[in-house]
């Protein structure tokens, strides 16, 4: 099938310029949606946790359409490719460190939050040191299994108390999720780390 109207729009957009994309354009939106969401759960009240939970489906959202239409579109870039697991990481480990602070995560559930913020600081390490080697491991049906549960485990703990007064037992779904999510990190940031001692190992 050939481009169709709105797809040579956007493309002409910004002639040249592979920094004002579309696609750049919503991660720098998941970018600008972390402090967003961060100082509405801190402000406690339910409106706040609701319009926080608006604005995170959004940035979840973007998650997937800047990639998509990066490659519909041709619009791949340097940029692009450091900015959205950047984007990505900082969202969910700021908004798993505000609700840690204000008690939506208790006592031995925080480590859940512990595990899966800690594997994204080790698989960034591995990343970089593995992108100097030009090895790249490829995304994994779990680690997609993973993203998946983390951005809902996420989604339910941020309604939390809000939504508990309609829905009961949402935080305690958002707990389980969280779980869930942190089983498949371990796994996944097993992944990371055999390839990137293996590499290590040859290194020397």
């Amino acid at each position: 099938m050939g481009e169709t109207v709105i797809d040579k729009v956007v493309k002409a957009a910004v002639p040249g310029s592979k920094v004002w994309t579309l696609p750049n354009l919503l991660t720098y939106g998941r970018i600008l949606a972390v402090p967003l969401v961060a100082g509405l759960l801190m402000w406690g009240t339910n409106q706040s946790r609701w319009l926080a939970l608006g604005i995170y489906i959004f940035a979840a959202i973007t998650d997937f359409f800047d990639g998509y239409l990066a490659r519909k579109w041709q619009q791949q870039s340097a940029l692009g490719r450091m900015l959205d697991p950047i984007a990505d990481k900082v969202l969910v480990a700021v908004v798993l460190l505000v609700l840690a602070a204000d008690g939506g995560l208790k006592d031995g559930h925080m480590w859940a939050a512990i595990i899966i913020i800690s594997r994204e600081v080790l698989v960034s390490g591995l990343r970089e040191f593995l992108g100097e080697l030009r090895v790249s491991v490829p995304v994994t049906k779990i680690a997609k299994w993973k993203t998946t549960a983390q951005l809902l485990a996420i989604g339910f703990l941020i309604a939390g108390p809000a939504a508990d007064r309609f829905i009961p037992h949402t935080t305690e779904i958002g707990i389980v999720l969280l779980w869930i999510a942190a089983a498949f990190t371990l796994y996944t940031g097993y992944d990371y780390f055999r390839v990137g001692v293996r590499h290590v190992v040859d290194e020397e």
